[in-house]
Protein backbone atom coordinates (compact mmCIF):
# COMPACT_ATOMS: atom_id res chain seq x y z
CA UNK A 1 0.00 0.00 0.00
CA UNK A 2 3.16 2.41 0.44
CA UNK A 3 4.48 1.97 -3.08
CA UNK A 4 0.66 2.52 -4.36
CA UNK A 5 0.48 6.64 -3.02
CA UNK A 6 3.57 7.53 -5.14
CA UNK A 7 2.35 5.66 -8.22
CA UNK A 8 -1.03 7.31 -7.75
CA UNK A 9 0.66 10.87 -7.62
CA UNK A 10 2.84 10.55 -10.88
CA UNK A 11 -0.45 9.43 -12.38
CA UNK A 12 -2.00 12.28 -11.34
CA UNK A 13 1.07 14.37 -12.50
CA UNK A 14 0.68 12.50 -15.69
CA UNK A 15 -3.09 13.38 -16.28
CA UNK A 16 -2.78 16.65 -15.03
CA UNK A 17 0.08 17.62 -17.10
CA UNK A 18 -1.63 16.09 -20.45
CA UNK A 19 -4.94 17.73 -20.11
CA UNK A 20 -2.81 21.35 -19.81
CA UNK A 21 -0.76 20.27 -22.97
CA UNK A 22 -4.67 19.81 -24.74
CA UNK A 23 -6.17 22.81 -23.36
CA UNK A 24 -3.73 24.77 -24.20
CA UNK A 25 -1.22 23.49 -26.75
CA UNK A 26 0.15 25.19 -29.56
CA UNK A 27 -2.48 26.55 -31.93
CA UNK A 28 -2.36 25.53 -35.56
CA UNK A 29 -2.10 28.70 -38.38
CA UNK A 30 -3.43 27.43 -41.75
CA UNK A 31 -5.09 29.46 -45.09
CA UNK A 32 -6.73 29.06 -47.90
CA UNK A 33 -5.75 29.20 -51.25
CA UNK A 34 -8.43 29.68 -53.98
CA UNK A 35 -7.09 30.34 -57.62
CA UNK A 36 -6.74 28.32 -60.44
CA UNK A 37 -3.13 28.35 -60.28
CA UNK A 38 -0.70 27.09 -57.47
CA UNK A 39 2.12 29.29 -57.89
CA UNK A 40 3.81 29.98 -54.58
CA UNK A 41 6.76 32.66 -54.99
CA UNK A 42 9.08 34.15 -52.37
CA UNK A 43 6.40 36.46 -50.28
CA UNK A 44 4.26 33.58 -49.81
CA UNK A 45 6.69 31.57 -48.59
CA UNK A 46 8.18 33.31 -45.99
CA UNK A 47 4.73 33.90 -44.76
CA UNK A 48 4.09 30.64 -44.38
CA UNK A 49 7.49 29.67 -42.64
CA UNK A 50 7.21 33.24 -40.65
CA UNK A 51 4.00 32.28 -39.54
CA UNK A 52 4.35 28.60 -39.40
CA UNK A 53 1.31 27.71 -41.19
CA UNK A 54 1.18 24.12 -41.29
CA UNK A 55 -2.46 23.58 -43.27
CA UNK A 56 -3.35 24.85 -46.87
CA UNK A 57 -7.26 24.33 -47.88
CA UNK A 58 -6.26 24.32 -52.00
CA UNK A 59 -9.14 24.32 -54.63
CA UNK A 60 -8.69 21.78 -56.77
CA UNK A 61 -12.26 22.25 -58.80
CA UNK A 62 -15.32 23.65 -59.18
CA UNK A 63 -18.25 21.14 -59.92
CA UNK A 64 -20.84 22.99 -62.31
CA UNK A 65 -23.08 22.28 -64.93
CA UNK A 66 -21.77 22.66 -68.79
CA UNK A 67 -24.27 23.90 -71.48
CA UNK A 68 -25.43 20.45 -72.01
CA UNK A 69 -27.11 19.99 -68.27
CA UNK A 70 -24.30 17.48 -67.51
CA UNK A 71 -22.15 18.02 -63.94
CA UNK A 72 -18.44 18.61 -65.16
CA UNK A 73 -15.26 19.82 -63.25
CA UNK A 74 -14.61 23.53 -64.26
CA UNK A 75 -11.30 26.06 -63.51
CA UNK A 76 -9.34 22.86 -62.33
CA UNK A 77 -6.33 24.65 -60.24
CA UNK A 78 -2.55 24.42 -62.24
CA UNK A 79 0.53 23.52 -60.09
CA UNK A 80 3.23 26.04 -60.79
CA UNK A 81 4.61 25.07 -57.52
CA UNK A 82 5.49 22.44 -55.17
CA UNK A 83 4.03 21.34 -51.51
CA UNK A 84 5.82 23.56 -49.67
CA UNK A 85 7.34 20.71 -47.26
CA UNK A 86 6.06 20.44 -44.02
CA UNK A 87 2.41 22.01 -44.97
CA UNK A 88 -0.36 19.71 -45.25
CA UNK A 89 -2.67 20.56 -48.65
CA UNK A 90 -6.49 19.56 -48.36
CA UNK A 91 -8.29 19.20 -51.44
CA UNK A 92 -11.16 21.52 -51.63
CA UNK A 93 -13.81 20.79 -54.23
CA UNK A 94 -16.65 23.77 -54.57
CA UNK A 95 -20.26 22.57 -55.70
CA UNK A 96 -22.21 24.96 -57.13
CA UNK A 97 -25.74 24.83 -55.85
CA UNK A 98 -27.83 24.38 -58.62
CA UNK A 99 -25.88 20.88 -59.47
CA UNK A 100 -27.67 19.30 -56.58
CA UNK A 101 -30.65 19.61 -58.84
CA UNK A 102 -29.31 16.99 -60.90
CA UNK A 103 -29.38 13.34 -60.37
CA UNK A 104 -25.54 13.32 -58.30
CA UNK A 105 -25.61 9.53 -57.39
CA UNK A 106 -22.15 9.00 -59.09
CA UNK A 107 -20.64 12.80 -57.79
CA UNK A 108 -18.96 10.86 -54.74
CA UNK A 109 -17.10 8.74 -56.55
CA UNK A 110 -16.39 11.48 -59.10
CA UNK A 111 -14.95 13.60 -56.99
CA UNK A 112 -12.65 11.40 -55.17
CA UNK A 113 -11.22 9.51 -58.02
CA UNK A 114 -10.30 13.14 -59.74
CA UNK A 115 -8.77 14.37 -56.48
CA UNK A 116 -6.72 10.87 -55.83
CA UNK A 117 -5.84 11.25 -59.43
CA UNK A 118 -4.66 14.64 -59.17
CA UNK A 119 -2.73 14.35 -56.21
CA UNK A 120 -0.79 11.13 -57.59
CA UNK A 121 0.38 13.25 -60.72
CA UNK A 122 1.12 16.43 -58.43
CA UNK A 123 2.74 14.55 -56.08
CA UNK A 124 0.89 15.75 -53.43
CA UNK A 125 1.36 12.79 -50.59
CA UNK A 126 -0.10 12.66 -46.98
CA UNK A 127 -3.28 14.01 -47.76
CA UNK A 128 -5.43 13.46 -44.84
CA UNK A 129 -8.36 15.25 -45.82
CA UNK A 130 -11.05 16.35 -47.99
CA UNK A 131 -13.10 19.25 -48.29
CA UNK A 132 -16.70 20.15 -49.26
CA UNK A 133 -17.85 23.74 -50.17
CA UNK A 134 -21.34 24.60 -51.07
CA UNK A 135 -23.86 26.92 -50.48
CA UNK A 136 -26.82 24.58 -49.83
CA UNK A 137 -30.33 25.70 -49.13
CA UNK A 138 -33.54 23.92 -47.64
CA UNK A 139 -34.53 22.61 -51.17
CA UNK A 140 -31.23 21.10 -51.58
CA UNK A 141 -30.42 20.29 -48.44
CA UNK A 142 -31.38 16.47 -48.58
CA UNK A 143 -29.43 15.59 -51.64
CA UNK A 144 -26.72 17.41 -50.31
CA UNK A 145 -26.34 15.77 -47.09
CA UNK A 146 -26.71 12.18 -48.66
CA UNK A 147 -23.96 13.13 -51.26
CA UNK A 148 -21.89 13.72 -48.17
CA UNK A 149 -22.65 10.38 -46.85
CA UNK A 150 -21.78 8.54 -49.80
CA UNK A 151 -18.65 10.45 -49.69
CA UNK A 152 -17.97 10.36 -46.29
CA UNK A 153 -17.73 6.83 -46.78
CA UNK A 154 -15.93 6.53 -49.77
CA UNK A 155 -12.86 9.04 -48.28
CA UNK A 156 -12.67 6.99 -44.84
CA UNK A 157 -12.00 3.33 -46.75
CA UNK A 158 -9.06 5.40 -48.40
CA UNK A 159 -7.76 6.94 -45.03
CA UNK A 160 -9.48 10.62 -45.30
CA UNK A 161 -11.45 12.55 -43.16
CA UNK A 162 -14.44 14.65 -44.75
CA UNK A 163 -14.84 18.12 -43.80
CA UNK A 164 -17.53 20.72 -45.23
CA UNK A 165 -17.36 25.00 -44.93
CA UNK A 166 -20.39 25.68 -42.69
CA UNK A 167 -21.64 29.55 -43.97
CA UNK A 168 -22.78 31.52 -40.70
CA UNK A 169 -26.72 30.90 -41.66
CA UNK A 170 -26.46 27.06 -41.93
CA UNK A 171 -25.63 27.37 -37.56
CA UNK A 172 -29.20 27.08 -36.67
CA UNK A 173 -29.67 24.27 -39.21
CA UNK A 174 -28.61 20.30 -38.47
CA UNK A 175 -25.01 19.76 -39.22
CA UNK A 176 -23.91 17.56 -42.74
CA UNK A 177 -23.04 14.36 -41.98
CA UNK A 178 -19.30 15.11 -41.75
CA UNK A 179 -16.27 15.05 -39.43
CA UNK A 180 -15.97 18.15 -39.38
CA UNK A 181 -16.83 21.90 -40.44
CA UNK A 182 -14.92 25.02 -41.12
CA UNK A 183 -17.08 28.28 -40.25
CA UNK A 184 -16.65 30.65 -42.73
CA UNK A 185 -16.35 34.46 -40.92
CA UNK A 186 -17.25 36.25 -43.87
CA UNK A 187 -19.04 37.03 -46.79
CA UNK A 188 -21.87 37.65 -43.98
CA UNK A 189 -24.11 40.86 -46.18
CA UNK A 190 -25.51 41.34 -49.55
CA UNK A 191 -23.23 42.80 -51.77
CA UNK A 192 -25.80 44.56 -53.66
CA UNK A 193 -26.19 46.97 -50.70
CA UNK A 194 -23.73 50.37 -50.70
CA UNK A 195 -24.31 51.23 -47.56
CA UNK A 196 -23.13 48.05 -45.59
CA UNK A 197 -19.77 45.86 -45.77
CA UNK A 198 -20.44 42.67 -47.29
CA UNK A 199 -17.43 41.25 -45.93
CA UNK A 200 -17.91 41.09 -42.60
CA UNK A 201 -20.00 43.51 -40.13
CA UNK A 202 -20.25 42.24 -36.51
CA UNK A 203 -24.14 43.66 -36.44
CA UNK A 204 -24.81 41.16 -38.92
CA UNK A 205 -23.01 38.31 -37.51
CA UNK A 206 -24.64 39.05 -34.01
CA UNK A 207 -27.66 37.43 -34.20
CA UNK A 208 -26.11 33.94 -36.00
CA UNK A 209 -23.36 34.02 -33.17
CA UNK A 210 -26.29 33.06 -30.57
CA UNK A 211 -26.29 29.25 -31.94
CA UNK A 212 -22.90 28.23 -32.01
CA UNK A 213 -22.30 26.93 -28.87
CA UNK A 214 -25.04 24.52 -29.36
CA UNK A 215 -23.91 23.65 -32.97
CA UNK A 216 -22.73 19.45 -32.63
CA UNK A 217 -20.06 19.26 -35.18
CA UNK A 218 -16.68 20.10 -34.18
CA UNK A 219 -15.67 23.66 -36.17
CA UNK A 220 -12.25 25.61 -36.65
CA UNK A 221 -12.93 28.94 -38.08
CA UNK A 222 -12.09 30.65 -40.97
CA UNK A 223 -11.32 34.45 -40.98
CA UNK A 224 -11.30 36.94 -44.41
CA UNK A 225 -8.12 38.82 -44.96
CA UNK A 226 -9.21 39.86 -48.46
CA UNK A 227 -10.80 43.00 -50.08
CA UNK A 228 -13.34 43.59 -52.97
CA UNK A 229 -13.90 46.51 -55.63
CA UNK A 230 -17.62 46.92 -56.00
CA UNK A 231 -19.20 48.37 -59.31
CA UNK A 232 -22.14 50.49 -58.46
CA UNK A 233 -23.88 52.30 -61.47
CA UNK A 234 -26.35 54.97 -59.50
CA UNK A 235 -27.92 52.64 -56.74
CA UNK A 236 -27.74 49.71 -59.21
CA UNK A 237 -24.80 46.99 -58.33
CA UNK A 238 -22.99 45.81 -61.85
CA UNK A 239 -20.39 43.35 -60.10
CA UNK A 240 -17.09 42.53 -58.25
CA UNK A 241 -14.18 44.45 -60.50
CA UNK A 242 -11.51 41.87 -60.46
CA UNK A 243 -9.24 43.16 -63.37
CA UNK A 244 -9.38 47.06 -64.70
CA UNK A 245 -10.79 45.54 -68.32
CA UNK A 246 -13.72 43.50 -67.13
CA UNK A 247 -16.40 45.93 -67.10
CA UNK A 248 -17.16 48.73 -68.96
CA UNK A 249 -16.80 51.54 -66.57
CA UNK A 250 -18.26 55.02 -66.84
CA UNK A 251 -17.60 58.41 -65.35
CA UNK A 252 -20.46 58.40 -63.41
CA UNK A 253 -20.34 55.03 -62.19
CA UNK A 254 -19.10 54.53 -58.36
CA UNK A 255 -16.33 51.56 -57.75
CA UNK A 256 -16.37 51.29 -53.58
CA UNK A 257 -13.38 49.43 -52.21
CA UNK A 258 -14.56 47.18 -49.26
CA UNK A 259 -11.93 45.57 -46.92
CA UNK A 260 -12.46 42.92 -43.97
CA UNK A 261 -10.98 45.99 -41.02
CA UNK A 262 -8.44 43.59 -39.27
CA UNK A 263 -9.93 45.13 -35.65
CA UNK A 264 -12.98 43.80 -36.53
CA UNK A 265 -11.78 40.58 -37.68
CA UNK A 266 -10.35 40.89 -34.46
CA UNK A 267 -13.55 41.48 -32.48
CA UNK A 268 -15.19 38.71 -34.80
CA UNK A 269 -12.32 36.13 -33.47
CA UNK A 270 -12.77 36.98 -29.68
CA UNK A 271 -16.72 36.45 -30.25
CA UNK A 272 -16.06 33.13 -32.05
CA UNK A 273 -13.60 32.38 -29.04
CA UNK A 274 -15.81 33.52 -26.21
CA UNK A 275 -19.15 31.44 -27.84
CA UNK A 276 -16.63 27.80 -28.87
CA UNK A 277 -13.41 28.47 -27.75
CA UNK A 278 -12.36 25.20 -29.92
CA UNK A 279 -13.40 26.66 -32.78
CA UNK A 280 -9.89 28.96 -32.66
CA UNK A 281 -7.98 25.78 -32.17
CA UNK A 282 -7.12 26.26 -36.13
CA UNK A 283 -7.02 29.78 -37.44
CA UNK A 284 -7.81 29.85 -41.51
CA UNK A 285 -7.09 32.95 -43.29
CA UNK A 286 -9.29 33.44 -46.85
CA UNK A 287 -7.20 33.74 -48.54
CA UNK A 288 -3.42 33.60 -49.57
CA UNK A 289 -3.34 33.53 -53.44
CA UNK A 290 -0.90 35.71 -55.15
CA UNK A 291 -3.67 38.42 -55.82
CA UNK A 292 -4.18 38.91 -52.41
CA UNK A 293 -0.70 38.67 -50.33
CA UNK A 294 -0.21 42.30 -51.11
CA UNK A 295 -3.54 43.17 -49.52
CA UNK A 296 -2.66 40.73 -46.17
CA UNK A 297 1.04 42.86 -45.81
CA UNK A 298 -0.97 46.27 -45.94
CA UNK A 299 -3.62 45.75 -43.50
CA UNK A 300 -1.64 43.66 -41.09
CA UNK A 301 -3.96 40.54 -41.25
CA UNK A 302 -1.11 38.42 -39.73
CA UNK A 303 -2.08 39.23 -35.99
CA UNK A 304 -5.17 36.98 -36.63
CA UNK A 305 -2.69 34.39 -36.00
CA UNK A 306 -1.67 35.43 -32.49
CA UNK A 307 -3.50 34.61 -29.34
Amino acid sequence: MKRTIPILCCLAAVLLLTGCHEENGPKRNSAYYWSTTFRLDSTQLHFIARHHVERIYLRYFDVVIDPDGQLMPNATVRFESPRPKGVEIVPTIFIMNNCLQLDVSQLDSLILQRVVQMCETHDIDSVKELQIDCDWTQRSRKTYFALLERLHERAARQGLRLSATIRLHQLSETPPPVDRGVLMMYNTGDVTDRHHNPILEMETIKPYLRHLSSYRLPLSAAYPAFSWDLLFRGDRFVGVVHSADEYPILPTDTILHRIAEPSTVMEAKEAVGRLAPHANDEIILYEISNTNMANIKKHSYEKIYHP
